[in-house]
């Protein structure tokens, strides 16, 4: 017994991949997270398809029912936001299933953190600037463990990916500037990435803010902070080896000037 876990990428229905659309055309037993996951995508499940909206659900009924109609022999997917694999709360899910001796395959997905850089047309990993990105979240309800706290994330001075706090705009500031962060770092925000009421404001660690709160951001919203947000970043002289004429490699030999 089976079932697929599937990345439904981050709003847009067409940034499903190819093989997540045809497992979620293929399923007798469609569960989707309907607060996040765009209905126009959970459309081209077959007609006959069964339909079940999760957003009020809690873990045991969502378990239940996918265990249920996986032994009633049924194709069952269940359809997450983004890529399941960043907080996707697949664990416990997985947890429970196996228990149950219903195996899961998983399906990755277009994760925000890549459609919102793409939104700011920005490259995070920027050659000489910067080559780490950490994705995190700022601590709110649910705590983050003691060595992972942003202040210390920050230090690394790389770029930096805050899901799920968009309500934590002061925290997130104060915890950038104690780190030693300055506060013209660029910083930029998209409000629910691919979808038609996509927002993207560019800003500041200084006026990040007062700058989401006069566009009405509250949720659904990636920040990314750090030097490779710089608008004015393709004026600068950044490039990488890869396309560097001078540069040999195992598929071009370099040319000296």
């Amino acid at each position: 017994m089976k079932i697929t876990i599937i990345g439904a990428g981050p709003g847009d229905p067409d940034l499903i991949t190819v093989k997540g659309l045809k497992l979620l055309q293929e399923a007798d037993v469609v569960l989707f997270a309907d607060s996040l996951v765009s209905a126009e995508l959970i459309e081209r499940a077959k007609p006959e398809a069964e339909i079940i909206k999760t957003a009020g659900m809690h873990l045991e009924e969502m378990v239940e029912v996918m265990v249920e109609r996986v032994q009633e022999g049924k194709k069952v997917v269940r359809v997450h936001t983004g890529d399941p694999s960043v907080y996707g709360a697949i664990m416990e899910q997985i947890a429970l299933l196996n228990k149950q001796d219903v195996k899961v395959e998983i399906i990755p997905g277009v994760s925000s953190v890549f459609a919102s850089a793409a939104a700011l047309g920005a490259e995070l990993t920027i050659p000489e600037l910067t080559q780490t990105v950490i994705l995190t979240r700022a601590e709110g309800r649910t705590p983050v463990p003691e060595a992972e706290k942003l202040r210390d994330l920050a230090k690394h001075n790389c770029t930096v990916a805050l899901f799920l706090s968009a309500t934590l705009t002061k925290k997130i500031v104060k915890e950038f500037l104690a780190a030693g962060w300055s506060k013209d770092t660029p910083v930029g925000v998209v409000y629910k990435a691919t979808w038609p009421d996509q927002k993207v404001v560019r800003s500041t660690l200084e006026s990040l803010d007062e700058d989401m709160r006069v566009n009405g951001i509250r949720k659904q919203a990636m920040i990314l902070a750090g030097w490779a947000l710089d608008s004015n970043i393709h004026d600068k002289d950044f490039k990488s080896k890869l396309y560097d004429k001078e540069f040999t490699h195992g598929f071009r030999k370099g040319v000296k000037q």
